[in-house]
């Protein structure tokens, strides 16, 4: 079995999940004039700035980043920008509870994957079985019904939301371990990922400054980017990326809790069903598991290149 030295961070990941699980419905009940596109960047954009005055007001030389960590910058800031662009969209085609439940029921496949391929980590048998517990909700939440909309093309930008935040979450990892102030990382991968997305944002400025624009953009900026993604990558760099991927769930649900009651979006039994696997997965993955003696573990160090391996329970 395969674990991380410290699974304090979990609260962050859970935090920083409840908060992006406000993002599709806010962006329905916001009924905002504006593309998903324009808003996707405008909120990365918002956040970034942000991030970018505490990182500044902190230390001015925290933007110094070095070359090695250039890489994985420009990974995350390509992650940040596309993930925006699918997933608003996915929401507008399909809704918040089913685009939600799309994306992250596929980020932990995809966060394994992509730590396995960069970072040589295998995964033990209770992220499995998190995950299979995960892909099956998104399987029942996806079931076509009557009353809920799906549409294809809104799925299949899900499914490529879920990958590029697979692809961040690693990028991110990596950046935890290589004396990177965080607050200007995330800022400038943000103000990055929102450049991509400028074009689509300028266009729709008098939309985006109407109230309902202006309030959707404030409440994502701040709460659902700057301090989401802070608490997420603080508890990164104490779990494994795998793991914060699957802890990620917590946003479908938070998503179809305010879909359901507050949008009025249909709640029949294949969605009931496929929200408690989702809650399972979740909580197979974030229970705390006993040491045993003899037990071996891989624990990737900060630099996400280096395993130490050791025969007993206690960590070196």
């Amino acid at each position: 079995m395969y674990r991380w030295n410290d699974k304090s961070g979990t609260p962050l990941v859970l935090a920083a999940g409840v908060l992006w699980g406000t993002v599709g419905p806010a962006q329905v009940m916001a009924a905002a004039p504006a593309s998903p596109v324009a808003v996707g960047g405008a909120r990365i954009l918002f956040g970034g700035a942000i991030l970018a005055v505490v990182a500044l007001a902190r230390d001015r030389g925290s933007f110094a980043v070095r070359r090695d960590a250039w890489p994985p910058v420009l990974a995350a800031a390509a992650a940040t920008g596309t993930f925006q662009a699918a997933f608003f969209s996915a929401v507008d085609r399909t809704g918040a509870a089913v685009a939600t439940a799309v994306v992250f029921g596929l980020v932990p496949v995809s966060t394994g994957v992509c730590e396995r391929l960069v970072l040589g980590v295998r995964q033990g048998r209770a992220w499995w079985a998190g995950t299979a517990c995960a892909m099956a909700g998104v399987a029942l939440l996806m079931a076509p019904q009557d009353a809920v909309r799906v549409d294809p093309a809104g799925i299949a930008l899900g499914l490529v939301a879920g990958c590029c935040f697979g692809v961040y979450t690693v990028a991110a990892k990596l950046l935890t371990g290589r004396g990177v102030g965080m607050a200007a990382a995330v800022s400038v991968t943000l103000l990055a990922g929102g450049a991509v997305l400028l074009p689509w944002t300028i266009a729709a400025l008098p939309a985006l400054a109407a109230p309902r624009g202006a309030l959707l953009v404030g409440w994502l900026g701040v709460a659902a980017t700057a301090v989401a993604y802070m608490c997420f990558v603080a508890g990164l760099g104490r779990v494994g990326a795998a793991t914060a991927g699957t802890l990620s769930l917590v946003e479908p649900l938070v998503a179809v809790v305010l879909a359901v009651p507050v949008l009025g979006e249909p709640m029949p039994a294949p969605v009931v069903a496929g929200t408690v696997l989702l809650l399972g997965g979740l909580v197979v993955v974030s229970a705390p598991r006993p040491r045993r003696r003899g037990d071996r573990y891989d624990d990737v160090h900060a630099t996400g290149a280096v395993k130490v391996e050791a025969t007993t329970g206690e960590r070196p």
